[in-house]
């Protein structure tokens, strides 16, 4: 019987080299970078990932001067200092039989001088949408400082020992896209104008890319299959004509292809409800235009039967994957095992993106991410002394501890005094556009039941039973429960009345988690109020907006959710909010409720405002951990751990890592 994957685990030729099979993990952010500089975090990082089977690694993209750098955990390709980190790097992923390239690019105008404390540089002086930092239009010097530093990069990966370079830049409206792109590119020079002459300083580099390399290492080029709605931007049909120039050359090997640029984040690194394999029709209208070259799809590639669609229907040769192959390193390994169901799913929650905005790369449900030596494949130890362990709490977090704890050899009960395993993701995932992350619950549950872990549902755990049940340790993930005050964080002292806000005793006022699970309880007209500036608001005001109420979403905040600009969604999610018809109403709180009558403060000035009829009301302001039973047990001289919202309502990222942690001490 033949595979059902048998075209991802075929070789294929890359110019001079030979990948094992067709799959690439794309570049992406990691920040464990230190001075300017490769760690041995990067090294374990990027050998989990050639270790669990992925054929090519293009390494995060590397700065090749002095003025890309939006934050200080850049590499500097440009730096001779790089050689001996690619030559540690080259090591380890070569072990496992992986091809390791280089990737430079400069972000032209999509970055500030906040940093570097130098000006952004730019074909024309058209500031950024996401930095609005108005550039300095490059003049020739700059442009010939630009070229040396590609050159000088590509230098340092030859002798560094990798297999290859990817020219970066091109693709998400970095610097060389600007110059390609007639919206971007208003010169009048001999880089500007013609489709020729903005074409000229990507040529260029690419020349002196192979000339440094030679005709032994890979040289490609990552493009956009389109920009996406820009004005005189450039779509499809557009990048078919740049990619055909660029092969014409016969200097390159490859073309990897992606979309968006940042007035299109969504199309670079969308979360759900993005379809996987979006890009792919794109995609295939430039292989079509580059038939003798290997062509690399990318775009939410995140299932094997998808990945096999793309190669087995012609649209690409290879696949590109980052964010599939964070949440877990060993996807091709567990597809070309035919182990399916073992594969981590990503959820497209990026909690990766809002991770490396101020700490290293991390995964909402892979805590080995950025610490593979310590947590990664072949480092969990089994126990020479099992436990009796029991668990409490069946959400995300205390599945991940039984789990870790089963595999390592210990006796472990799970206690869940609901119906279901899944907690607070599975309320989330009732809203159509965040199904996806009931796949974090799922994923557990299903590796739950290739262990011996005992899980008692509709069982409520007491100090009293755990003491008894003579379990010599205890894990307690009891979660929090959503708070019913009303009160905002801008009035502190009110929070010591428990009784709320006038009104909050109401029938038709509930929290969001009620309202997902039975909106059909909640009249035409619903308010919803947010005092967190998170996803939640969010998700339950387009659900409860899908399914025919009239929402208004009213924060104290001056915008709605800003917190999801860190996951890069929050226009995204603002226009299907707006376009489905909620009503956003920020700088305002609510002062009080009386029935179907709603009066609202603004924050600013104090004056108020009523709305009516308002049939229900949604709170969105905070929860409280529920620790009673890990208190108790504490008095009584049990051996305890508290993990997740238990000890502070956070997110499910932090119950998932302190999980693993937890679990590993035992």
């Amino acid at each position: 019987m033949a595979h059902p994957y048998a075209h991802l685990f075929e070789p294929i030729q890359i110019g001079p080299k030979v990948a094992k099979n067709r799959l690439w993990m794309t570049a992406h952010s990691t920040q464990l970078v230190k001075d300017h500089n490769f760690t041995d975090r990067h090294v374990a990082y990027y050998a989990e990932r050639a270790k669990g089977g992925v054929g090519v690694i293009t390494m995060e993209a590397m700065a090749t001067h002095p003025t890309t750098q939006p934050y200080a955990g850049k590499i500097h390709a440009f730096d001779p200092a790089v050689i001996p980190n690619y030559k540690l790097l080259s090591a380890a992923v070569h072990e496992h039989g992986a091809l390791l390239l280089a990737q430079p690019w400069h972000r032209g105008r999509e970055t500030n001088g906040v940093v570097n404390r130098l000006p952004v540089w730019a074909p024309s002086a058209i500031p950024d949408t996401v930095y609005r930092e108005m550039p300095h239009a490059m003049d020739e010097e700059n442009i010939n400082e630009i070229l040396e530093g590609y050159t000088l990069a590509a230098r340092y990966a030859a002798e560094g020992g990798l297999d290859g370079v990817e020219v970066h830049g091109l693709a998400h409206g970095y610097l060389l896209g600007q110059f390609l792109s007639p919206a971007t590119n208003h010169r009048t020079d001999q880089y500007g104008g013609s489709d020729e002459n903005r074409l000229r300083i990507v040529l260029d580099i690419i020349e002196r890319t192979r000339r440094e390399v030679g005709a032994d290492l890979i040289v490609g080029v990552r493009i956009n299959g389109d920009d996406g709605e820009v004005e005189g931007g450039l779509r499809t049909e557009h990048w078919a004509k740049i990619a055909r120039s660029i092969a014409d050359t016969g200097l390159i090997d490859y073309i990897s292809v992606t979309q968006g640029t940042y007035q299109n984040r969504m199309l670079i690194y969308p979360t759900t409800p993005r379809e996987q394999g979006y890009q792919i029709e794109a995609t295939r209208q430039i292989k079509q235009m580059v038939p003798e070259l290997p062509v690399v799809v990318a775009g939410r590639m995140t299932s094997p039967e998808k990945a096999e669609y793309a190669i087995a229907s012609g649209a690409s040769d290879m696949v590109g994957m980052a964010r599939t192959l964070i949440a877990d390193p060993e996807w091709p390994n567990k597809a070309r095992e035919q182990r399916e169901t073992d594969i981590r799913p990503c959820v497209g929650a990026n909690h990766c993106m809002a991770s490396i905005v101020s700490a290293p790369l991390a995964c909402i449900h892979n805590p080995a991410v950025g610490r593979e030596a310590e947590l990664g494949t072949g480092t969990l130890a089994i126990t020479d002394r099992p436990k009796s362990v029991a668990v409490v709490g069946g959400g995300p977090g205390g599945m991940r501890a039984a789990l870790t704890l089963a595999q390592r050899g210990h006796e472990v009960t799970l206690f869940e005094k609901g119906t279901e395993l899944g907690g607070q993701v599975n309320w989330i995932a009732r809203s159509e556009s965040y199904s996806e992350w009931g796949s974090i619950a799922g994923w557990l549950i299903s590796q739950l039941g290739t262990t011996n872990v005992k899980i008692e549902l509709g069982v409520e755990a007491t100090v009293e039973s755990l003491t008894k049940g003579g379990f010599d340790s205890v894990v307690v993930a009891t979660g929090s429960t959503p708070l019913r005050t009303g009160w905002s964080v801008n009035h502190p002292a009110r929070w010591a009345n428990p009784e709320g806000l006038p009104g909050v005793d109401q029938f038709n006022v509930v929290t969001a988690q009620e309202a997902l699970q039975n909106h059909a309880e909640l009249g035409p007209n619903v308010m919803v109020f947010d005092d967190i500036g998170g996803r939640q608001a969010v998700v339950v005001a387009e659900h409860l907006q899908a399914n025919r109420h009239q929402v208004e979403l009213v924060t104290t905040l001056s915008s709605i959710a800003p917190e999801l600009s860190a996951t890069r969604d929050v226009g995204w999610v603002h226009q299907r909010l707006r376009r489905a018809g909620v009503v956003f109403t920020p700088h305002r709180e609510v002062d009080s409720i009386d029935e179907d009558r709603v009066g609202l403060r603004d924050v600013h000035t104090g004056e108020i405002e009523v709305r009516e009829p308002v049939d229900s009301v949604v709170l969105v302001t905070g929860s409280r951990a529920e620790d009673a039973l890990f208190h108790g047990l504490k008095q009584v001289g049990a051996e305890v751990r508290a993990i997740g919202d238990c000890v502070s309502p956070r997110r499910v990222f932090n119950a998932i890592w302190e999980a693993e942690l937890a679990a590993r001490e035992i």
